[in-house]
């Protein structure tokens, strides 16, 4: 349909997960894409393979979000490579699940760190590139934030922050053209989730579930296509939001 046609994004966290099929779903819709990655080197390579096969165009960028430096570096590759950025979408995330005895202040720093420092590193980098025309950011948050999970405190309360920095950002940049939006996923099968215990047949796949309207957990390829949506124009007058895609799921 290239809703996207010829416009830059970049996607961090993209090796794998929602944020690797943001940057499917991106290239196939006409972007070019920045798929960034930490430390999963063949992931990246991979799924720029599987968009490059497929006709579209995409470099694969290491970088930790959380590194300043890291930033710099992926931005500056980026204006080398293509020139321009249109799309920002913040997917990088680290996901624990701590007991808060155990909670310690490395650990507290692990999630901050990447889910909301990383997020505003890259939102400031993206300026520049923006320029006059605009732009577009996309945090991936959770619903999470609204709905906190047991052991969770701290993912939960990143994710808190980072739909609050998508409201009063979009405030504050509405007026250089440049649209803030959140996505707060549902239960989403991903490697994070697995890595974090829920696995099919888990009993928090069980809870998830009967907690979820719709029936079953959703996939990467459900968040990919609401990033679309808020990456095109058809979401031209929509700014500030924080749009679950969950199914329906409601509180436990």
């Amino acid at each position: 349909m290239n809703r996207l046609n010829n416009k830059v994004a970049v996607v961090t966290g993209a090796s794998k997960g929602i944020g690797a099929a943001i940057a499917k779903y991106f290239a196939a819709e006409g972007a070019k894409v920045v798929v960034n990655y930490a430390s999963s080197k063949e992931g990246a390579d991979v799924v720029v393979k599987q968009v490059t096969d497929n006709g579209g165009v995409a470099i694969a960028v290491q970088a930790d979000v959380s590194k300043e430096a890291d930033i710099t570096r992926l931005f500056k590759q980026t204006k080398q490579t293509f020139g321009t950025l249109d799309v920002l979408v913040n997917n990088a995330a680290y996901q624990g699940y701590t007991p808060i005895e155990q909670i310690s202040a490395e650990i507290f720093h692990q999630h901050f760190n990447v889910n909301v420092l990383g997020a505003i590193l890259a939102i400031q980098a993206s300026l520049s590139l923006f320029g006059d025309k605009g732009g577009n950011i996309i945090n991936i948050s959770s619903g999470a934030s609204k709905m906190p999970l047991p052991e969770a405190s701290l993912y939960s309360a990143t994710k808190a922050a980072l739909d609050a920095v998508t409201v009063s950002l979009s405030k504050e940049l509405g007026a250089k053209n440049i649209r803030v939006n959140s996505i707060l996923p549902g239960a989403t099968e991903t490697e994070g989730a697995r890595s974090a215990g829920v696995t099919t047949g888990s009993e928090y796949e069980t809870m998830f579930i009967a907690h979820t309207p719709l029936g079953r957990r959703g996939q990467p390829d459900d968040i990919a296509k609401a990033a679309v949506f808020l990456a095109s124009d058809d979401s031209a007058w929509i700014t500030g939001e924080q749009i679950s895609v969950s199914g329906g799921m409601y509180g436990f």
